[in-house]
């Protein structure tokens, strides 16, 4: 097996509960948090600085000019004339990379998928499902208020959709950026699973 993995989800569709048992499945590393843990180590930036800077892309518009202003207006991050979610960005976009070369792993999200659009043993996955679904899932495993369930999904969903979109260039979830697009509310989480093991399966006869 020689294929890298790259997980797409909106929140609370089970992206990351199907990378981590697909991983388990398959006995290959699985990086989430874990990437911004030896991103971290190697770059020097503490872990603060990768878990926020996706945070901060609530307006697809305001985040551009901020990062455009950091990028050509800010004189005191050095000669790169880089702002610091740009550097910290280039930095996991090295790691990611690194894990690449390493051999079958399974990422999600940090737009893995556009840093290795490039590279040929990459499958893109994009995990997606009903909002209900979504809601029950986030109010019943990760705590979150009923009353505010929906509005903090969808509050998440942009903040991705933003992050990516200025990042990549690209559209996050549209269709022609993913090998393969599971419903998992339809699908179910362990049948996702399978279906994705049964799709590296294929990809590998090819």
């Amino acid at each position: 097996m020689k294929n890298i993995i790259t997980i797409s989800r909106q929140y609370g569709s089970g992206g990351r509960e199907i990378g981590e048992k697909l991983s388990k499945k398959l006995d290959i590393p699985f990086y989430d948090k874990e990437l911004i843990t030896r991103a971290a180590k190697e770059s020097g930036f503490s872990e603060a600085a990768f878990e926020n800077v996706e945070k901060k892309a609530t307006n697809s518009l305001l985040y551009s000019i901020a990062m455009g202003m950091n990028a050509y207006g800010n004189h005191d991050i050095g000669f790169t004339h880089l702002s610091l979610d740009d550097q910290v960005y280039l930095a996991q976009s090295n790691v990611i990379r690194k894990i690449a070369m390493e051999g079958p792993s399974i990422i999600v999200g940090r737009c893995a998928d556009y840093i290795l659009r490039d590279q040929a043993d990459v499958i893109h996955v994009f995990i997606w499902a009903d909002l209900a679904f979504r809601k029950e899932r986030a109010v019943n495993l990760y705590n979150m208020e009923a009353d505010k369930a929906e509005e903090t999904i969808l509050k998440i969903d942009k903040r991705r959709a933003n992050y990516y979109n200025y990042h990549a260039s690209e559209k996050w979830g549209r269709a022609e950026n993913y090998h393969l697009s599971i419903r998992s509310d339809y699908v179910g989480i362990d049948n996702s699973v399978e279906l994705l093991a049964d799709y590296i399966k294929f990809s590998e006869r090819g």
